[in-house]
């Protein structure tokens, strides 16, 4: 099923900047199966951590990361780009494999000593997820584990989140 998976990601040379090559899952959303698949192969790899709640990375890891909440039985809580939330936000600056960004989520989001997991739908430098997890433990809590679809091995976003001393699982690694 990993193989089929792999097989369904869509890849798109150039996109959103010149060098870069996208890794699409839009196609494996219009495949139940396979989706199923994704939330019961995460679900499998975390029931076990304490996980109070997971975070989401806009945009793609709410697709996810949302589902897997519901599995386990916990709350959902969105990481998104700065502007996007509506109530009073703490957030940080990062750096992007072609550029700047900036990441934020609720001020009460988070409270002293929760556990949380993060998820998105790829690791490459790991500037995105690296960024969430220092806005959590600005909060008070904790990073006890991390989750992809899509890991970019050779771009080293691993090594960049082992600094948290978490579980780090991907399903397909290019």
């Amino acid at each position: 099923m990993i193989e089929k998976l792999k097989d369904t990601v869509r890849s798109i040379p150039d996109f959103p900047v010149k060098g870069i090559l996208f890794r699409d899952i839009t196609p494996i959303l219009s495949d139940s199966e396979l989706s199923g698949f994704v939330i019961d192969r995460m679900y499998g790899n975390v029931r076990g951590y304490q996980i109070d709640a997971v975070v989401g990375i806009e945009s793609r890891g709410f697709l996810f990361g949302m589902s897997l909440a519901q599995k386990l039985g916990i709350g959902f809580l969105p990481a998104r780009k700065k502007g996007k939330l509506p109530y009073d936000t703490i957030s940080v600056k990062y750096k992007l494999e072609y550029g700047m960004a900036e990441i934020e989520m609720h001020k009460d989001a988070i409270q002293e000593g929760m556990h949380i997991h993060i998820h998105d739908d790829l690791l490459a430098t790991g500037g995105t997820a690296h960024a969430v997890a220092k806005l959590i433990e600005e909060q008070g809590g904790i990073v006890s584990s991390f989750s992809f679809l899509i890991e970019l091995e050779n771009l080293g976003g691993r090594k960049k989140l082992e600094s948290f001393k978490s579980n780090i699982d991907s399903l397909i690694v290019y």
